[in-house]
C-alpha cells in the first residue's frame, strides 16, 4: 500500500478566501518546492530547520506570480511521517490552481482522496480509528458530534480497543505455552484462570459494544419516523422540532403524500427525521402509494413518534395503528398533539405505551419534555468523552460483536470440560476481529474504502 512518489493537493476548501494551502508530500517534497518557491533570505528551503514558515515568492513558469509562506517539515516530524511542505498563497480560484500546477510541473503527483492522512496511518502516526476520527471532524455538523470526534481523533476509543487486544494476546500466548510444553506447567493456565481471564475481557468488549447505543445517536443519527392518521399534525411537529418551516402544513387532510427529510438536534442525539404520508384507507392510487411508503419505512425506523390528534376521539383506524405499535420493535413514543385543545384521548389506550407525551405543535408547549424522552432513550446521562471510549461505525460494532461471539464459544468450551487449548483458536480469530478495528490485519481494500470517503488534499 506504500507509494514512493511525492503527492500534492490544494488542501484548503475550494473557493475566494484569504489564503490557500498547497500541500506536498514525499521524500522529494522539499526539492520540489525549492522549484516553486524563493525564500525572501535567498536561502533554500532545504537549508531550513524542520518546522520553519518561511516568508518569499511563489513561482509559476520560473516567474513570480504571488508572495507567500512555505512551512517546513523534516520526516519523520510531520502529519504524514514523511517530508511535507505546505505552500500559502492568496486564495484566488485561478491563483490557487496556477500554483498548484507549477508543484505538478516540477514533479509531484496529484494527490488522491484522503492520501495525506493514509500515509500518516501507513506511517504509524496515528491508528485506524484515529484516522477515521478525522472525516468525522471534518464533517461534524453538531457540539456532540465533535467532542466525539475529537475525543476519538485524541485516541480514546483506539487505546480501549488496544489495551483489550493486550489482554487477549497475553491469554492467546499463555495458551500455547500450554500447548507447546503441555509436562511443564510454565503458564501456571488453570481452567478457573483461564475463565476468569476471559470473563474479563468478554465484560470489557461487551461495556464497548454497548457504548455504540450511544455513539451511534450521537454521530450517525437516530433513523426516526413520524407515523399517524392524515392531519394530526405530524409536519407540524417535524417543523416544531426542526425550529423552522421544513414541511408544509395545512388544515386539508392529506397535504403530505410523500416523506420529507430532515437532520434535527434533539439534546445530545441527532436525529433523521421523516415525516410521512398519513396512514389510513384510502381508493387514491397516489395517496396509497403514499401510505404503502410510510410503512415500509416504519419498518426500518429506529424510533417512532406516533401522533394522535388529541383533540379528537380516536377512531378505528387509530386504535389500529395503536395495537400495531405496541410491539414494535424499535422504541415508540405516542405523542398526543393539540394538547391546547381539549384532550380527548383515553389514558388506557394509549398507557401500553412505556414512552407517551402531550405536546402543541402549534404552541410548542410539551415540545421540551418530549425532546428530553427522545434523549433519555439513547444516552444516559453526562457523557465524558475525553475518558469513556464510545464505539462509533456500523462496521466495528459487527466487529466488536463478532469477537464476542468468538469468546463466549471459547468460554462455554472451556465450561463444558474441554482444556484451554481447545479454544485457541476461537481465541485467534477474535483477536483478528480487534486487530481489524486498529488496522492491524486489515486488507488494502477495506484501507482504501474507508480513505475514500476522505477530502482530496486531506
Amino acid at each position: 500500500m506504500t507509494s514512493n512518489d511525492t503527492i500534492a493537493a490544494i488542501s484548503t476548501p475550494y473557493g475566494r478566501g484569504g489564503i490557500a494551502v498547497i500541500r506536498i508530500s514525499g521524500e522529494d517534497a522539499i526539492t520540489i518546492a525549492d522549484a516553486v518557491f524563493l525564500p525572501a533570505s535567498g536561502r533554500k528551503l532545504n537549508e531550513y530547520n524542520g518546522g520553519r514558515a518561511v516568508y518569499g515568492k511563489i513561482l509559476v513558469d520560473g516567474k513570480e506570480f504571488d508572495t507567500g509562506i512555505a512551512t517546513v517539515f523534516h520526516a519523520p516530524h510531520s502529519y504524514t511521517g514523511e517530508n511535507t511542505v505546505e505552500i500559502s498563497c492568496h486564495g484566488g480560484l485561478l491563483l490557487t490552481e496556477k500554483v498548484l500546477a507549477s508543484v505538478l510541473s516540477a514533479g509531484a503527483k496529484q494527490a488522491g482522496a484522503g492520501e495525506f492522512t493514509k500515509r500518516a496511518f501507513l506511517a504509524g502516526k496515528l491508528g485506524l480509528t484515529e484516522a477515521e476520527a478525522v472525516i468525522s471532524l471534518i464533517e461534524a455538523e453538531g457540539e456532540e458530534q465533535l467532542k466525539l470526534a475529537s475525543a476519538e481523533a485524541k485516541g480514546v476509543l483506539g487505546r480501549e480497543i488496544e489495551r483489550i487486544h493486550d489482554a487477549l494476546t497475553a491469554l492467546i500466548a499463555a495458551t500455547y505455552v500450554q500447548i507447546d510444553y503441555p509436562d511443564e506447567d510454565l503458564s501456571g493456565l488453570t481452567n478457573d484462570a483461564f475463565l476468569k481471564d476471559l470473563d474479563k475481557i468478554l465484560a470489557d468488549l461487551v461495556k464497548l459494544r454497548d457504548s455504540y447505543r450511544t455513539g451511534h445517536a450521537v454521530a450517525e443519527g437516530i433513523t426516526t419516523v413520524i407515523l399517524g392518521k392524515p392531519n394530526t399534525g405530524k409536519s407540524s411537529l417535524l417543523n416544531a422540532l426542526a425550529g423552522f418551516d421544513r414541511a408544509i402544513v395545512s388544515p386539508i387532510a392529506g397535504t403530505t403524500r410523500d416523506t420529507v427529510e430532515q437532520k434535527i438536534q434533539v439534546g445530545k442525539v441527532r436525529l433523521t427525521v421523516h415525516d410521512t404520508a398519513g396512514v389510513h384507507e384510502t381508493d387514491d392510487i397516489v395517496e396509497k402509494m403514499g401510505v404503502e411508503r410510510s410503512l415500509k419505512l416504519a419498518e426500518k425506523a429506529e424510533l417512532i413518534l406516533f401522533v394522535l390528534d388529541g383533540s379528537k376521539e380516536p377512531n378505528s383506524e387509530d386504535t389500529a395503528l395503536l395495537s400495531r405499535l405496541v410491539n414494535w420493535h424499535c422504541p415508540v413514543i405516542c405523542v398526543c398533539n393539540k394538547s391546547d385543545c381539549a384532550v380527548m384521548i383515553p389514558q388506557d389506550l394509549i398507557k401500553p405505551f412505556e414512552n407517551r407525551v402531550e405536546i402543541s405543535a402549534l404552541t410548542g408547549q410539551g415540545l421540551d419534555t418530549l425532546q428530553k424522552m427522545i434523549e433519555r432513550l439513547f444516552v444516559e446521562g453526562v457523557i465524558d468523552y475525553d475518558h469513556t471510549p464510545i464505539l462509533t461505525g456500523a462496521h466495528r460494532h459487527a466487529m466488536i460483536a463478532r469477537a464476542i461471539e468468538l469468546l463466549q464459544t471459547a468460554m462455554l468450551a472451556v465450561q463444558n470440560g474441554l482444556t484451554p487449548d481447545m479454544a485457541a483458536l476461537d481465541l485467534e480469530m477474535a483477536a483478528g476481529e480487534l486487530g481489524r478495528l486498529d488496522g492491524r490485519g486489515v486488507s488494502e481494500e477495506v484501507v482504501d474504502s474507508i480513505f475514500s470517503r476522505f477530502c482530496v488534499g486531506k
